[in-house]
């Protein structure tokens, strides 16, 4: 690849319009964490609670965290610094942000990282990854409010239901992601498998150790992970 590109790719210039953007999402995660405590306040409900709810978040995120980190190391150098770093604060899903911007290399019929990648080609490919984002960025702002009452709606206001339904939505969800992994095999079947027998155990020995519950996610995510990469 044409050590040109990545001049350009991480010039100052580029760190600074990225900037912004990444400082504004840390910005939004100390806002939503105060009005969380202050919430719980409000409810009664006691900061020894809240801030095990914080360490368990906090735990849960190391799995994803590390797989999305290894491929922005790889987009950064093709893309650079400051986009990868500007992208996946803001949307956080590698492998839609790695294929976006393949996929703008592909449209100028260059390979991705090749010796043919260009300026053109890198320009494309920023420009893919934006459009290809702002569509869930702008649903997210006209009506991410407006969600909490539909899911009452469907629920009925019925407590127990609204779990059931939430919980059946989010293997839905997961199940829907993994289906292509389970389907074609490989080191994402491998992980899955892993992943879920890990977390049987796990939930097992929560039983005589409660404080390993919390961690339970967040062991399952690295075994499942570490599995992939040593028999993948």
């Amino acid at each position: 690849m044409n050590q040109e590109i990545l001049r350009v790719a991480n010039e100052i210039g580029v760190w600074l319009a990225a900037a912004p953007v990444v400082i504004l999402t840390a910005i939004q995660a100390i806002i939503y964490t105060r009005l969380a405590r202050k919430t719980a306040r409000e409810l009664n409900i006691p900061d020894e609670k809240c801030d095990r709810a914080f360490k368990t978040g906090l735990l849960t995120a190391i799995g994803p965290v590390i797989a999305i980190f290894i491929v922005m190391v790889g987009m950064m150098s093709v893309i650079g610094g400051p986009i990868s770093w500007l992208r996946l604060s803001i949307i956080g899903s590698a492998p839609t942000e790695l294929t976006a911007a393949k996929t703008g290399a592909d449209a100028l019929g260059v390979s991705f990282g090749g010796a043919d990648y260009d300026l053109n080609a890198l320009a494309t490919g920023w420009w893919t990854m934006a459009v290809n984002g702002a569509g869930w960025l702008v649903f997210a702002g006209l009506f991410t409010h407006k969600l909490e009452g539909i899911r009452n709606k469907v629920g009925g206001g019925d407590v127990k239901w609204l779990a059931v339904l939430s919980s059946a939505a989010m293997l839905g969800v997961f199940g829907y992601l993994n289906s292509g992994d389970i389907k074609n095999g490989g080191g994402g079947l491998i992980a899955v498998i892993a992943g879920a027998i890990s977390m049987v155990v796990v939930i097992k020995l929560t039983e005589k150790l409660p404080k390993l519950k919390e961690y339970a996610l967040g062991i399952a995510m690295l075994v499942g992970m570490l599995a992939a990469v040593i028999f993948g």
